[in-house]
């Protein structure tokens, strides 16, 4: 059996006895039909680490994930990811994160440690080797064009719930608490960036600035918030990263998203809110931009 093979046997093993702390390398290796010594070799020629090493990772990924989305004691995080003692848990994570735990915990970093090989915990509870196929940015815009197929169906068969009277019944564009302006959906189209730019970045996002912003201050705010989410999207593409997950600090709790994710998202409500500016601006006569349709502008040359 080629040994990336058996690799991928070992990382399946792993996903499902992750929690199996008294199970010795011996015990792991003969469930896989080998020596340890044999296997040991195998996953360290495949992976670049030995076993139980990818296994003390792993289990630290997933606990500083426990730790930014439970309000868990530490030493019940500590138990969990195999350690005996909270001293003994917090020397482990420092070496690999930097920082003690209930600090990262207070101001959470990037999840994955680095590793010489693909795999990491993967949330909310698997591991994943390294796609064979990388998404690419086809890939990406026909997820979206699947999940809009999918969602409108999932509305059309929740619909045939409502009578005919709620089926016709006019839809006001305040469906919300907010009141929607031309200037707070402008204000925030560039605040969304500003937000996630400031999330991947691990700092905080002034929502002061969106308060009755001056078209002026939006102008200046895009240049630097625009080109820099821009920056962000590309490296990811280029990279190939769009399924690497990061945590977003700035939510209660902190919680983790996949850059695809991300990008998906963004352009997303980015649509809806650039739709109600175009119909609030064709009604003051203001109608240059028609719908605001991207149709034209991605079939340009770059």
């Amino acid at each position: 059996m080629p040994a990336a093979d058996t690799f991928a046997q070992f990382v399946d093993h792993l996903a499902e006895a992750l929690d199996d702390h008294g199970l010795s390398a011996d015990d792991r290796a003969a469930r896989l039909h080998f020596s340890r010594y044999h296997l040991d070799r195998m996953v360290r020629a495949v992976a670049g680490e030995p076993p139980q090493a990818l296994r003390r990772r792993v289990l630290l990924e997933r606990a500083a994930y426990r730790m930014i989305t439970t309000t868990a004691p530490l030493i019940d995080v500590a138990v969990e990811a195999g350690y005996g003692s909270h001293e003994a848990f917090t020397r482990a994570f420092a070496r690999a994160y930097g920082v003690a735990p209930a600090t990262w915990r207070r101001k959470p970093g990037h999840l994955q440690i680095d590793a010489p090989n693909g795999v990491h915990f993967h949330p909310p509870g698997s591991l994943r080797l390294p796609a064979r196929d990388q998404v690419t940015q086809m890939d990406l815009m026909m997820k979206m064009v699947e999940h809009h197929v999918w969602l409108t169906g999932e509305m059309i068969r929740v619909a045939g719930e409502l009578t005919d009277e709620q089926l016709d019944q006019p839809i006001e564009l305040d469906v919300d608490d907010d009141r929607q302006t031309i200037r707070t959906l402008l204000s925030r189209l560039v605040g969304q960036m500003g937000m996630w730019n400031a999330a991947l970045a691990t700092r905080d996002y002034d929502w002061t600035v969106e308060e009755h912003e001056p078209l002026d201050a939006m102008r200046e705010r895009l240049a630097v918030e625009g080109s820099t989410y821009v920056g962000h999207v590309r490296d990811v593409i280029d990279q190939q990263r769009l399924d690497d997950t990061f945590v977003d600090a700035l939510c209660e709790p902190a919680e983790v998203f996949t850059y695809g994710g991300m990008i998906a998202h963004v352009l997303t409500f980015a649509a809806h809110r650039r739709t109600l500016v175009a119909l609030a601006l064709t009604r003051h006569g203001v109608g240059d931009l028609g719908w605001g349709d991207p149709m034209l502008w991605v079939a340009q040359p770059a």
